[in-house]
């Protein structure tokens, strides 16, 4: 299998990630301006929300990028790589969309959690396969 092929399909997704987490911290510099909360949430709704969407996604993709980054270098095939990054960044876009509208049980958040814990069960899956094949 071509590494290289999936190290920058690992590469592409990595990147895309590190935008998704970018832009929530933007969100979260943009609340604690208008709000003049320099630390913390300030019992601000909006910034809470704001910081918890940034805070989540930061619990869940490193270790995804890990996955990806783990099957590129056993050699998994590119479409294996994409499959997983396209999945982690549809449910991590829908979690923060859901999360920064409402703290409470939001459709676009219930579909980003399944979505999210989709991409770690393919991605745990396809790891788990390439050490054994």
């Amino acid at each position: 299998m071509d590494i290289s092929a999936s190290a920058h399909a690992a590469a592409l997704w990595a990147g895309l990630h590190m935008v998704l987490l970018l832009v929530l911290s933007v969100l979260v510099v943009r609340q604690r301006r208008l709000h003049r909360v320099e630390l913390g949430h300030g019992d601000i709704p909006s910034l809470n929300l704001a910081v918890r969407a940034f805070g989540n996604a930061t619990e869940y993709v490193p270790a995804g990028m890990a996955s990806l980054a783990v099957l590129a270098v056993v050699g998994a095939a590119p479409m294996v790589v994409h499959v997983a990054g396209l999945t982690l960044f549809l449910g991590r876009i829908a979690h923060a969309v859901g999360l920064s509208r409402s703290g409470a049980a939001s459709l676009p958040r219930a579909i980003g959690v399944v979505v999210t814990w989709l991409a770690y069960i393919f991605c745990a899956v396809a790891l788990i396969f390439n050490a054994i094949a």
